[in-house]
């Protein structure tokens, strides 16, 4: 495959994550927003911790996106469509909530590898090291989360 047409699939994949990344983030919104329970302090916090930074992702693969060339994805019907990650409907009460957290950073994760393994093939240091520092940081948050259910 030529250098443009593995640019191209990085692009592509960017704007797949950059759409999940938005639902998402929604997720996150709608967790702290109606979050219950005892828990409901804690939880509150933490998913408005969790939208912050997904909200400073989402703005760097926008724009690694156009650094490569490309056009990010901008509309909310276009994210619904490219999304392999559901938004939330229902919310479980208290601690039970931070499964959905769980599923979607675990989805995240797998994109980011994916998206790792390419830009190398592409000697995309950028792309490759913005990966890596996401896997660094979900990895955390999974653990951290798994350890609060466990």
């Amino acid at each position: 495959m030529k250098a443009n047409e593995v640019t191209q699939k990085v692009i592509d994949k960017l704007n797949k994550l950059l759409s999940d990344l938005q639902i998402v983030y929604q997720n996150q919104r709608t967790l702290h927003w109606l979050v219950k329970g005892p828990d409901f302090y804690m939880l509150h916090n933490l998913f408005e911790k969790y939208y912050d930074e997904t909200a400073d992702v989402i703005d760097e693969v926008a724009e690694r996106i156009l650094m490569l060339g490309g056009v990010p994805l901008h509309q909310f019907k276009d994210y619904l469509e490219y999304a392999s990650i559901k938004p939330v409907t229902e919310v479980p009460k208290g601690r039970e909530s931070l499964k959905i957290a769980v599923n979607n950073f675990e989805d995240l994760l797998k994109q980011y590898r994916s998206i790792l393994e390419l830009a190398g093939e592409n000697e995309d240091e950028a792309t490759a090291s913005m990966m890596s520092d996401l896997i660094s940081g979900t990895e955390k948050k999974l653990w951290m989360l798994n350890s609060t259910l466990a």
